[in-house]
């Protein structure tokens, strides 16, 4: 097996939930060049960063050719996807015309993954059903990232004038629902900041679904040992969260923390944990009362904090 490409869309948790996928694929085949097609700010947390040595956007248009029928498919495309020798496809793909024009292709070897993730099983368990047809037994469902050399310098210079242990704390996700409170965040931080023990500094990450949160915070801490981390591309926040005592909801941004290593509680309300928590070791659960993340009192989460800054 020579060249493999993987396709992959979806948001950010669900790439990194398909991560022991390919890890085990990689170690099989380690010598083999496997490239992703999925959406490049993403990829680019598996890009010469051990799982694939190329990443090409799945945002590019001729490639919607390939999911219509009796289409002209683009000459180009149908010569690079012939030109792997297996093609792995997390695609939606519910009639079978993207797989159709694949082997319009010439190519012999597509392999189809879920695109939905089901109660079935843990969503990395399910995602590597594809490698496991393979007769590749994916035994470790923890996710990792494996930031370059260059990811981790732009952390330290980051986080250079910021004083140790780091509280990296992400207080949106991808839905209001998923979201605790800010004013618990808040409570959450000040508890922290005021207390003679801790000495080290709170890391506030957000991306553009953030800002009315992250304004709020900008008002209420204005500490030197407050740091906000906003808009990064993720290749540099794995590397920025390496370290970090990370405290999060069930989101992407989560994941990534997990699978970066760090030490990482994480709060769950209405989605199920056994589903899509990250199996790290490293992650623990706060799972709502109720499924209401309102539910969850401070003064839950700040023994579980307290207990991740004690091992850091």
């Amino acid at each position: 097996m020579n060249r493999i490409l993987v396709i992959r869309g979806g948001a950010i948790g669900d790439f990194i939930l398909s991560l022991p996928a390919l890890k085990a694929l990689r170690d099989v085949h380690p010598a083999a060049h496997i490239e992703i097609l999925g959406y490049k700010h993403i990829a680019a947390l598996a890009e010469n960063r051990f799982y694939a040595q190329a990443v090409r956007s799945i945002e590019y248009g001729p490639l919607s050719g390939f999911f219509a029928k009796n289409s002209k498919l683009s000459t180009e495309l149908m010569n690079y996807f012939s030109s792997f020798d297996l093609i792995i496809s997390y695609l939606y793909d519910p009639d079978e015309i993207f797989e159709r024009n694949i082997q319009v292709c010439g190519v012999q070897n597509l392999i189809s993954g879920p695109a939905k993730i089901d109660n079935s099983a843990h969503a990395a368990r399910q995602l590597a059903q594809p490698v496991e047809a393979l007769g590749i037994k994916v035994v470790d469902l923890a996710a990792k990232i494996f930031p370059s050399a260059e990811d981790q310098q732009l952390a330290r210079d980051f986080l250079r004038d910021l004083p140790r242990p780091i509280l990296a704390i992400h207080p949106g996700s991808g839905s209001e629902k998923k979201n605790w409170p800010i004013e618990s965040w808040i409570d959450l931080g000040n508890d922290l900041l005021g207390r003679e023990s801790f000495r080290g500094s709170v890391l506030v990450i957000s991306g553009e679904a953030d800002r009315a949160q992250v304004a709020r915070l900008e008002e209420i801490w204005q500490n030197q040992r407050v740091a906000f981390a906003k808009n990064l591309p993720l290749v540099h926040l794995a590397a920025l969260l390496e370290d970090s005592i990370f405290v999060g909801h069930d989101s992407g941004i989560s994941h990534i923390a997990a699978a970066a290593g760090a030490n990482c509680v994480l709060l769950f309300g209405p989605t199920d944990p056994d589903i899509w928590a990250p199996q790290n070791e490293n992650a623990r659960v706060i799972r709502a009362p109720k499924r209401d993340l309102q539910d969850i009192d401070v003064a839950k989460v700040e023994p579980a904090v307290a207990a991740s800054l004690c091992e850091a």
